[in-house]
């Protein structure tokens, strides 16, 4: 019997009844990793799996993740198993430590099962620019279409039945939209609210530990556990952790959500739409209070350059460690460290990490910051008050993720310049420039392939996204979706 496609709570119950232990569920995942065919896996851990899941006995009833099996992003420091951030110039780095989010699920008895691809250095939208090449959206067997980056390979991981919930990062979509193109709940909580130690930095102010499931739920219960303190981390929040799953409920009545016309427009995917104002129905049908409010063309045609300046700026600090000396592989005969560095960042950088280096470079030039950098600080803090404008007269901003359900690697949306690929294809970095709690899950199906919505709220109240995401969850059928059922 195959029990992978299930979610968290599920295979809880059959733990603790004994119909099936951890080693069992551990050698299922192994080798279902071991037959991907969409490009999901930098490291497959099989020993240091196989070791764990056998130390399991004794199910712990009161523990919901102990002997579930999860990935993780190839950027999360794990001990002793090899760490590349889909990158050449860490090829054969292997951590001394764990991170504190990989510490906190193997404290819970999780059981890791491998690393998973991503664009490199978790720069990219696409899951086309890690080292091993492309990654593949499970939905389509003729691998024309992505699932998206940069969290490419835990996404396809969790769409294709291998685990039931996996580990990434979202520095301005790279769970959300993959979630969405994977029909899959992704989630990213408060900036703060999951200690960042132990995940490879790209850029600072904007990165999230985020990660995949297929069910409200389960985003709840592994909130619990990865939230919190942590000391390694001097930006984590002190805020309590809340008792998310355990208050999770449906009842949404009187919550207030606002729909962004300018987005609405944006999107021109007929089919989008038609599932999209279904789902507004459900909300009203539930009690809540849906309304539209406006945010300006031009702020909303600023999120991409705003982005790209920001991250490239610090990914180009953040990453300047990896230099041949600290971190990287030496390459040809240097004689000099300039030569060591010249060398390493050459070779070991892939076009796309090259060029993002050259515009944070640019943009901190001290005679470009305040025409560039600061500029773009500026129009960020303008685009997170409108946005806290918002929140503060409602409970949640609700719209679609994407302006279609299939996005092949010949992108079809090719005016850098509209509407459908400045707003439709960036507005998720809004929650990342205010840091703020954000959850996208599954509303349709376009020719088997799925598309989702997203939920942001204000910082530090997940509960009341969980709770707007169950209620629309449970009215709709496509909780624990996975591609094997869907293509059957």
């Amino acid at each position: 019997m195959a029990y992978m496609d299930k979610n968290i709570l599920e295979l809880h119950e059959l733990l603790v009844s004994k119909k099936v232990k951890p080693l069992d569920l551990t050698k299922e995942a192994l080798e279902l990793a071991k037959a991907d065919n969409n490009n999901a896996f930098e490291t497959i851990a099989e020993q240091e799996a196989l070791e764990f899941a056998s130390n399991l006995k004794e199910p712990e009833v009161d523990n919901l993740l102990w002997g579930i099996p999860f990935l993780a992003k190839d950027n999360f420091s794990t001990k002793g198993i090899r760490t590349t951030g889909s990158s050449d110039i860490l090829n054969d780095y292997v951590p001394v430590f764990d991170a504190t989010v990989i510490k906190r699920l193997k404290d819970k008895k999780c059981i890791l099962i491998g690393k998973t691809t991503l664009d490199e250095l978790a720069m990219g939208g696409s899951g086309t620019t890690g080292h091993l090449g492309k990654t593949f959206n499970p939905y389509d067997p003729s691998h024309r279409y992505m699932i998206g980056g940069s969290s490419c390979g835990s996404a396809a991981a969790v769409a294709s039945g291998i685990v039931p919930f996996a580990l990434g990062s979202d520095t301005g979509d790279s769970v959300r939209k993959p979630a969405s193109y994977g029909g899959l709940v992704g989630f990213k909580p408060s900036w703060g609210r999951i200690s960042r130690y132990g995940l490879f930095p790209f850029a600072t102010s904007l990165d999230h530990v985020a990660y995949f499931s297929r069910s409200v739920a389960d985003c709840a219960i592994l909130l619990e556990t990865l939230a919190g303190w942590d000391e390694l981390d001097m930006t984590s929040s002190h805020k309590e952790v809340a008792k998310y799953y355990g208050n999770l409920n449906s009842d949404i009545k009187g919550k207030k959500i606002a729909l962004v016309r300018e987005i609405m427009d944006s999107i021109k995917d007929e089919k989008i739409l038609k599932d999209f104002n279904k789902t507004i129905e459900i909300f009203k049908e539930k009690g809540a209070i849906v309304e539209e409010v406006s945010i300006s063309h031009q702020l909303l045609n600023a999120l991409f350059p705003t982005y790209l300046v920001i991250s490239c700026a610090e990914a180009t600090s953040n990453n300047a460690n990896l230099d041949g000396v600290k971190f990287g592989p030496r390459f040809g005969d240097a004689k000099t460290y300039q030569e060591v560095m010249m060398n390493a960042r050459t070779n070991g950088f892939g076009e796309l990490i090259k060029r993002r280096f050259v515009i944070g470079s640019y943009s901190l030039f001290k005679s470009n910051q305040e025409e560039i950098f600061l500029r773009a600080q500026k129009i960020r803090h303008l685009i997170v008050n409108r946005v806290n404008e918002i929140l503060n007269e409602y409970d949640a901003i609700y719209v679609p993720c994407v302006s279609t359900a299939r996005n092949p690697f010949e992108n079809s949306v090719t005016d850098k310049l509209s509407d459908e690929y400045l707003i439709a294809e960036n507005h998720l970095a809004i929650a990342n420039f205010g840091g703020l709690p954000s959850i996208t899950l599954p509303i349709g199906l376009d020719d088997n392939f799925p598309f989702g919505a997203n939920i942001t709220t204000k910082a530090f109240d997940e509960q009341n996204a969980f709770n707007l995401a169950f209620a629309l969850e449970k009215a709709l059928p496509y909780k624990n979706m996975t591609a094997g059922r869907i293509l059957k």
